[in-house]
This record gives structure tokens, C-alpha cells and sequence, in this order.
């Protein structure tokens, strides 16, 4: 029986001892771009330790879809996405993007924006008193979902390809996947606060930049101003977050990896930015049962 147990005890330790490399190389990554903005406006410790254990066990929705794909192929909306293969979009040679990849990513994009989005919603609203709450809090369900996206990529890495090739990936999605998640949850994150704020807002008169096609709806069907902007804010938000999480997944995907680099330092500069609005930093303070 020992004979037996030595190689299966060797295989879970060697896989347990990987599995621990992974979760250490991805807290480097969470640590410092969550140390970065975390110091723009920290939050309690206590509500962003559970928003971040919801952004990392949020991952689990999208692998159980991606598992359900066996026993329910017709819920893979990838497979439709195939059917695009040979369609081709673009402006000139260079430009040239199979819509198969446009239409993969932004779904891909959309699926995990609204599962980081829905780890954020885990807040009760008492605890977000100013738009800058929400765009933190956002980024830190990000970190999460990026800490375990991290720790499964660099697992299957070192079982596929060994340790001894995690360098780059690591330097790469520490650098570059990590900060874009950031990135397009906090832009989420802003609009996610215009709504939640919708009715301040408007007795302000803020100047909120609208859709023409959410106002048509709203005297269609009689919806009143704030719920109405506030639902216009929520979709903004995810359809803006979603597209920039395809466009980076695109240049990826196509190779154009030297335009990373200004795509995520002008993503650095607008986030940046946001914290320093004085609109975003107004602590409001909302009426029980008050919707955005």
C-alpha cells in the first residue's frame, strides 16, 4: 500500500506547493495596485477584505459556466461567436480584425464586468457616502477577480510549461492584466456612483451627460428622472467597461501589443483623474430605502 501512497502523496504536495506559488505570485500584483489606489481613498479594512474575497470568488461563476458547457453546449455563447469566422472588419491591412475575435471579447468582456460588478453589490448602500467610494470599491472587487484569474493562469503555466518559464507572464499580467482590470472596473465604478447618486445629482443639477435613446424610454413607458438616469448610468457603465476590456483583449489577441502601453498609461491618467474630481469626492448621504 505504501508503495502506492508515496507517488499520490508526492503529486499533492507537488500540486498543493504550486497552487501556493501561484497565490503568492498573484498577491504582488494586487498588493501593489491595490496599495496605489487603496491610498487615494482608503476605505475600512473590514468591508474591503470582504468586497475583495467576493471579487476572487466571483471568478467561480464564470468557471462554472465554462463548465456547464458540457452538459448544456447550446448556453456556450462562444460557439456562436464561430460562426463569424470568416467575416472581416476593419479600415485598411492593418486595421484587418476577424469579427469572430470582436464578438468572442466583447463577450467575454461583458460576462466579467457584470461578475465584478455584482461583487460590489455585496455593499450595503450606507457604506458608499461619495462616487470616489464606489470607484474604490470597485477596483478592489477587480484586485480579487484579478488575484484569482492570476493564480489559476500562473498555476496552469507551471503544470503546462513548467516554473521555470513564469517570469514573463508574471512581469506581464502583474504590470499590464492587473492595472486593466483596475482600470475598467473603476471607469465602472464612476458611472456605478452616478447612479447610485442619480437623485442628489439632479437636485444639484449636475450636468449628467445622457443617451437620447434612455430619455425616449423613460417618456415611453413613464419612468420617473432619477431611476431612469440612475439605470442609464448602471448600463453606461458596463457597456464603456466591457468595450475597453474587449479592445485590450483584442490587441492581445491580434499582436498589437505596442499600442498596450499608451492604452493603459491614458486608463492610468483618466483613473487618476477621477480622484481628483471634486463631483466625485462629495460625501452625499441618502434617505432609507433611497435608490440612486
Amino acid at each position: 500500500m505504501s508503495r502506492w501512497m508515496n507517488p499520490l502523496t508526492d503529486n499533492m504536495n507537488e500540486t498543493l506547493i504550486k497552487i501556493l506559488i501561484a497565490s503568492l505570485l498573484s498577491v504582488v500584483p494586487a498588493f501593489f495596485w491595490g496599495y496605489i489606489f487603496y491610498m487615494k481613498q482608503p476605505e475600512k479594512k473590514s468591508v474591503a477584505a470582504k468586497v475583495f474575497l467576493s471579487g476572487s470568488l466571483s471568478v467561480g461563476t464564470i468557471l462554472l459556466y465554462k463548465y456547464l458547457w458540457q452538459f448544456f453546449p447550446w448556453i456556450n455563447a462562444f460557439l456562436y461567436a464561430n460562426s463569424f469566422k470568416d467575416d472581416i472588419i476593419g479600415f485598411s491591412n492593418f486595421m484587418l480584425i476577424p469579427l469572430d475575435i470582436v464578438i468572442t471579447f466583447m463577450l467575454v468582456g461583458i460576462i466579467e464586468e457584470v461578475t465584478k460588478f455584482f461583487a460590489v453589490t455585496i455593499i450595503h448602500e450606507k457604506q458608499l457616502s461619495s462616487i470616489t467610494d464606489c470607484i474604490e470599491f470597485f477596483i478592489i472587487a477587480a484586485l480579487g477577480f484579478a488575484f484569482t484569474e492570476n493564480s489559476i493562469y500562473f498555476y496552469n503555466i507551471m503544470m503546462s510549461r513548467g516554473t521555470e518559464n513564469l517570469l514573463m507572464p508574471f512581469i506581464f499580467r502583474s504590470l499590464f492584466s492587473t492595472f486593466a482590470h483596475v482600470m475598467f472596473s473603476g471607469i465602472c465604478g464612476y458611472y456605478y456612483g452616478l447612479a447610485h447618486f442619480a437623485g442628489p445629482l439632479l437636485e444639484e443639477k449636475s450636468n449628467l451627460v445622457r443617451w437620447s435613446i434612455i430619455g425616449w424610454i423613460g417618456k415611453l413607458f413613464g419612468y420617473k428622472k432619477p431611476l431612469l438616469i440612475s439605470q442609464e448610468k448602471l448600463i453606461q457603465g458596463i457597456v464603456i467597461a466591457s468595450i475597453l476590456h474587449a479592445f485590450f483583449n483584442i490587441l492581445l489577441e491580434m499582436n498589437w501589443t505596442f499600442l498596450l502601453v499608451p492604452f493603459l498609461a491614458l486608463g492610468f491618467i483618466l483613473l487618476s483623474s477621477l480622484f481628483e474630481n471634486k463631483l466625485v469626492d462629495k460625501e452625499y448621504v441618502l434617505e432609507d430605502g433611497a435608490t440612486a
